[in-house]
């Protein structure tokens, strides 16, 4: 269900695949070839969700903010199943693994790696490039050329798959 708040409205992109039982409220922009996968919950009641082209939320997960403090995806961006992001900043193609938690005024540097279960925690800064593991996240190592393979066949094939079902629906 998509519901404005107040007076805002969603913008969700022409080209952009949101599932069934996803629920998008208020002051959120969803770019080009984003895909929103189910029962997924993106809220902008508080502050703007920021959501820019080919990026992938998947299942279950849970976007919202804090009172003037957006949450930015920047484009090319994975959000794995079950991830809850509060009013963080995840640049350019980096990953979030499944479940983990990013917290307020944390930072994913660009091409970053957050693993599975992860929580960054307020204010944390991951740098660019790097993998981060933990709770807290900590800095493990750079991430490879093989990891950055993986990271963009994972963009690649959730905008097609979105594409495909984007296709299907009725």
């Amino acid at each position: 269900m998509i519901y404005p708040y107040k007076d805002k409205e969603p913008e969700i992109a022409a080209s952009a695949f949101i599932a069934d039982h996803v629920t998008i409220t208020g002051d959120v922009s969803i770019g080009e070839e984003s895909t929103i996968w189910y029962n997924t919950v993106i809220r902008g009641d508080v502050a703007p969700t920021v959501i820019g082209n080919r990026v992938n939320v998947q299942d279950n997960s849970v976007l919202h903010q804090s009172p003037n403090n957006p949450l930015v995806l920047e484009d090319n961006v994975t959000i794995g199943h079950q991830v809850l992001l509060h009013s963080c900043k995840i640049r350019k193609g980096a990953l979030i693994g499944m479940g983990s938690i990013i917290l307020d005024n944390a930072e994913i540097g660009e091409g970053a790696f957050i693993g599975a279960g992860s929580l960054v925690p307020p204010g944390k800064v991951i740098p660019p490039n790097t993998m981060a593991f933990g709770r807290p996240a900590k800095v493990i190592r750079d991430v490879t050329e093989e990891d950055r393979k993986e990271m963009e066949r994972i963009v690649r094939e959730y905008a097609e798959k979105g594409q495909y079902y984007k296709s299907i629906q009725k």
